[in-house]
């Protein structure tokens, strides 16, 4: 197995950190281990940082004025077609409300159908 200079570069700069399990999180730890799931303990804490920070998105809201905000959501729903509102509103960046509330206008000015 080859690695990228990236991989090693991380390697070379990877941290140390400590944490304290139960008697029983360690206990079903080892029987993944001994079942061939896993390599050793820090194989499997690794993987649960991984699957961890993969899940836990950070949700960015700009500051943008109402007007500049119409025109994203009304071009998004254009390129999208169909959306939910918090897919725009996390797509976007943009509070959820503010979403709601102009999706609400959008759709009493016409511009945009609700599909149910």
């Amino acid at each position: 197995m080859t690695y990228s200079s990236k991989e090693v570069k991380e390697a070379k700069n990877a941290k140390t950190v400590g944490t304290k399990l139960t008697s029983r999180e360690y206990e079903e730890i080892i029987g993944l281990i001994e079942a061939g799931t896993f390599l050793s303990v820090s194989d499997f804490i690794r993987d649960a940082i991984r699957d961890k920070l993969k899940a836990t998105k950070i949700i960015k809201i700009r500051d943008i004025n109402y007007k500049s905000a119409k025109k994203e959501i009304l071009s998004y729903y254009r390129s999208y077609s169909e959306a939910y509102d918090y897919e725009v509103a996390e797509d976007l960046e943009l509070d959820y409300e503010l979403v709601c509330s102009i999706t609400e206008e959008l759709e009493k000015e016409g511009r945009l159908k609700t599909v149910k």
